[in-house]
């Protein structure tokens, strides 16, 4: 991921972090990430776009974690204990992963469409899941 973009979106989480998604503005998160506003909207078109990329890449670190706690153990059981227990302290951590495990956005996250943010990752994590 370019350099850029990965710094808009740690200015767009870290500003999530502090205020309420509808008061996070594009002008302080670029101003964040120390570039031009017409940087971030070049490189996410609108702020639902850098929302949807936002979730997108917690997604993503989320399901790459359970891929590795999966990939880490054979027996079934250690699997599944080593996801629950990635997945109990993602959630602890991750404002965004938990709102994206329990569907209770509030009014703090961007309401999106999870369909519209589809991983890539998704796939190999569930036949993972699912065992040899």
């Amino acid at each position: 991921m370019p350099a850029a973009r990965e710094a808009l979106l740690d200015a767009a989480y870290t500003a999530l972090a502090r205020r309420p998604w509808s008061a996070v503005r594009m002008v302080d998160v670029a101003a964040a990430a120390g570039v031009s506003r017409q940087t971030l909207y070049n490189e996410f078109g609108s702020k639902d776009g850098l929302a949807r990329a936002l979730v997108r890449r917690e997604a993503d670190g989320y399901l790459a974690g359970v891929d590795r706690a999966l990939t880490g153990h054979s027996d079934p059981r250690d699997r599944l204990t080593a996801a629950a227990e990635w997945t109990a302290a993602s959630a602890r951590e991750n404002a965004l992963v938990r709102a994206m495990l329990t569907g209770c956005w509030g009014e703090r996250l961007p309401a999106l469409d999870l369909a519209a943010v589809a991983s890539g990752s998704a796939a190999p994590a569930q036949r993972r899941a699912d065992g040899p």
